[in-house]
Parts: C-alpha cells; structure tokens; sequence
C-alpha cells in the first residue's frame, strides 16, 4: 500500500512539474504556437507533459430554440524520450458522448532546421486548421470558411518534414498524406458519395480511423517572419481523394483535388488583424455525381478578414477585443456537366463581437452573426452566440 502510494505521489508529480508554462494571449503572431507546437517547445520540467483546451458554447437562432452545448474538451499529452525524440498525442471529446484522436505523430528533431514527423497530424491548409484553441481566435464559432472549404478540424495519416530557416525569416511544412474517401458501398449494394455540394469535401476526411489509400497525397505551408508583427502563409494541397477496393474501379469513383490557401496575421500595439483566402479546385465531378447521384462542384472558394482592437489600456493582464469579420465562402464556385450552381451554397457571414480574456488561458466570448446566401427569397436566420474557452 505504501508503495502504491509513493507511485501515485510520484506520478502526480511528473504530470504537475511537466505542465508547460502558459500565457496563450500571444498578440504577436511570429511567436504563437499551437497546443502540440507548445509540447513540442521544450518548455517543460520533466519528460511528460500535459496540457488541454475546451469550449462551452450557446448558440441562439433567431426565432427557433437555443442550444447549449459541451462542444469540445481535449486533453494532450507528450512524452520527450530523449533530446531529439518526442510524441504528441490530442485526444478529442466533441458533444460529451463522441471520442476521437485528434492527433498522434512522433517528432524526431534531426537538426536545427529539420524535424521528421510520421503519424496523425494536422493539414497545414490556412490559419485554424492548426491554431484552433479557443483563446487563439476571435469569435465564438470557427470562420465558416474552415468549416466549409478548409474542413476542420483536417487531420490525417503521414510522414513529413517541418523546419524554420531563421535566416530568410521562413518556416516550412511538406507532408505525403492519405487522402479523402470519396465513396463507399452502401447498405444495399450500391455506390454512396461521402462528398457534397453543401459540406464540400468535409464527409470525406477519414481521420485515422481504418483509413484506405490508393494514392498519396500532398501538403505544404511556408510561413514568412520577415516583418515585425506580420505573419503571412501559402499552403497547397494536391491529390486524388481515395475509394474502397469495391468502387475503386468504377468511373467517377474519385476526383482529383488542387487547393491553394493564402493567410496573413498582424499585430501592432492594441490592434490585431488576419485574412484568408482558399480555392480548391476539384476534377472529375462530373463522373462522380453521374456515380453517386451527388452535387459536388468543380470549385470551392472562400474568404475572410478579420479586424480587433483591445478596449483595455495596453500591458494590463486582461484584454478586451471588440472585433469584426466578414467572410464569404462558395462550395458552388464552380460546377461541371449540367449541374447548375446552387445559390443557396454562396453564403456570407458577418460577425461582430467581443473577445474578453479574463485570464491568460480563460476567454469569455459573446458574438452576432448576420448570415445570408446569395439565392433569391432564402431567409437564413442570424445567431447569437456566447462562450467560455479555456487552455492551458
């Protein structure tokens, strides 16, 4: 019994010492790290450490029932086996009752500049889909952009590089993914589509969960530090999506993809502001809606920019961020063969809202959002939104 005792005291104490320290208001966004970045920092006391992000959300459509909500609690952990060897793993708890590994990747640090990685890992396609902690960005709800065109939260199997080359200022990420699954046989025998025109490529992400690949695909990022205060991005992404070994065969049983993703981040005195801009370019659909019997377009687009300002005197602890984004987002950009462009599927969100960090890991957020689309009598009800995200 004693020495059970000891174990746990023990074990208590390796998890509390390899607790990485936090302030994660980072204004400045050449040194904002993600949660796995952060294990990754070498800012710990032992070999373990921990660390975990969650959000509570109300959401409340105009005219209809609120929801209140546990929309995500997600736990990490790392384990550093010697200087040049760590893993990372993030574990998911989305809605209280659904579980799922988030990430899972060993990082071998082979120099100064280079570090291999193989395992789950994010796709390094624009800003949220790699810094997604609720105290990292204004506004209750993601951008609809990373919900739509960017399917957050992207995560896949693979092996790559990742680096910074101090000198030119610039950051680097390649990867050789699997891919998205585009079909599946259904109950009955036939070919379903796991692509849509509404959702985009979203039903497709296979999430290391028995994933199937007939074909690799690829992912790069550059990050450029150049400018103070300034971060920008370029991400590409390129590929075929994948089919199970029963359709693989039939026509139209998959599409290529080419996606293409611009982002920049500034942060100067009280004042902070970023953009983004993704294209996806999809070939084949046409094939593959004759398949499947779905509407996915040729071409997804979206956009948004974003600005904030702190209301609160500059080096207090606390801040508070009045802000506004507005964004637009189009998974009919473009269609092929005679399937014709759903208006309803051009959709523009404006959003405004306050960001109060009331501690450096604990932000309470309350936000409206004006949404619309483009087809003629649609009424798409607007939302208000309230929250409480933590990391730490």
């Amino acid at each position: 019994m004693k020495r059970l005792f000891i174990l746990g005291s023990l074990l208590v104490t390796a998890l509390l010492s390899g607790q990485t320290q936090t302030d994660s208001i980072m204004l400045d966004p050449q040194k904002q790290l993600n949660a796995a970045q952060r294990l990754l920092s070498g800012n710990y006391a032992s070999a373990v450490t921990v660390s975990a992000y969650a959000e509570l959300l109300y959401n409340q459509p105009e005219a209809d029932n609120g929801e209140i909500d546990v929309q995500r609690l997600v736990l990490l952990f790392g384990y550093r086996f010697d200087d040049r060897t760590q893993f990372v793993t993030e574990v998911e708890l989305e809605h209280v009752n659904e579980v799922f590994v988030e990430q899972a990747f060993v990082n071998y640090n082979v120099g100064s500049n280079v570090s291999l990685r193989g395992g789950l890992m994010l796709v390094p396609m624009g800003i949220i889909n790699e810094y997604h902690e609720p105290t990292t960005f204004n506004g209750t709800e993601r951008p609809g952009v990373d919900n739509a065109i960017v399917p957050t939260t992207w995560r896949e199997l693979g092996v790559g590089v990742s680096g910074r080359f101090n000198g030119l200022s610039l950051g680097y990420q390649a990867y050789v993914f699997n891919g998205f699954k585009s079909t599946t046989l259904d109950g009955a025998g036939g070919i379903s589509g796991l692509l849509s025109g509404s959702s985009g490529l979203r039903g497709g992400r296979q999430k290391g969960v028995q994933s199937t690949i007939d074909s690799p695909t690829f992912s790069t990022k550059l990050d450029y530090y150049g400018l103070p205060g300034l971060r920008l991005g370029l991400s590409t992404y390129f590929g075929r999506t994948q089919a199970e070994d029963a359709v693989e065969m039939a026509d139209g049983s998959d599409i290529g993809i080419s996606m293409l993703g611009l982002d920049a981040r500034y942060a100067y005195d009280r004042f902070t502001a970023r953009g983004q801009f993704i294209y996806a370019s999809l070939s084949d659909t046409e094939d593959y809606n004759a398949l499947t019997g779905s509407n996915l377009g040729s071409a997804l687009q979206g956009w948004y920019v974003e600005g904030a300002y702190n209301l609160l005197p500059a080096g207090k602890r606390q801040k508070l961020f009045a802000f506004a984004r507005y964004e637009n987002y189009d998974t009919h950009a473009d269609t092929a063969g005679g399937l014709a462009e759903n208006e309803a599927f051009n959709r523009t969100d404006i959003t405004t809202g306050l960001t109060y960090h009331i501690a450096p890991g604990v932000v309470v957020k309350g936000d409206y959002q004006f949404r619309d689309n483009a087809l003629d009598g649609s009424d798409v009800p607007d939302q208000l939104n309230f929250g409480i995200g933590v990391w730490f």
